[in-house]
């Protein structure tokens, strides 16, 4: 166990995003104060409790190197290599972090690295985000519940509105609803088209 790949595999299932892959992101490392040259430290992946990967990392001068072991074809692999660092200038001052990605003819600057066989950036891995495989309707109801969570109301568009939350401008609460309202409606809508139902008879 501990190895990218024991237990779990090393994605969740076979959706192609980024959600789905094991991944390491430099600018939390460095709000950890974790990227110090000789600095070595250890990163684990959890799923129901349960360890579904696990790597270690030593930080170098210019680089860090990870290892860690990989299953494929039933056979372990053990992984040991290096991802240059590439250190930005700020504009408020400081310096900023980036995994050079290691994928051969790469070489892209990025903040984040996914874990496959090597950890790459999400352009090597075709990786698309999730609000990308949204269709319309599901992007509005994601959208109508961001506004219930903010204003305080029982998940779900087939709730209906709460009340205004305490502190908040009337104009904005109005606002907030009339959105919500119309997100409401829409996804309501595809819903209708996709199921071949009436959902408003739902609401």
């Amino acid at each position: 166990m501990g190895g990218l790949g024991s237990g779990r595999h090393w994605y969740y299932d076979a959706k192609s995003t980024v959600n789905n892959f094991h991944s390491i992101d430099v600018r939390k490392w460095r709000r950890k104060k974790l990227l110090i040259s000789g600095t070595s430290f250890s990163t684990k992946w959890f799923w129901n409790d349960e360890i579904t990967g696990s790597i270690r990392v030593l930080v170098a001068e210019k680089c860090i190197i990870l290892s860690y072991r990989y299953k494929h074809s039933e056979e372990w692999k053990d992984m040991n290599y290096p991802v240059d660092l590439e250190w930005t200038s700020c504009r408020l001052g400081g310096k900023r972090p980036w995994f050079t990605c290691p994928a051969k003819n790469c070489g892209r600057r990025v903040a984040i690295l996914y874990g496959g066989a090597i950890f790459a950036c999400r352009h090597c891995y075709e990786l698309a985000y999730p609000s990308q495989r949204e269709n319309i309707g599901d992007r509005a109801t994601r959208k109508a519940d961001k506004i219930r969570e903010r204003m305080g109301w029982e998940p779900g568009i087939l709730n209906g509105e709460g009340l205004k939350p305490k502190g908040m401008h009337w104009k904005t609460y109005k606002q907030l609803c009339f959105v919500h309202e119309e997100l409401v409606n829409l996804s309501l809508q595809e819903a209708t088209i996709r199921f071949g139902i009436n959902m408003f008879d739902l609401y």
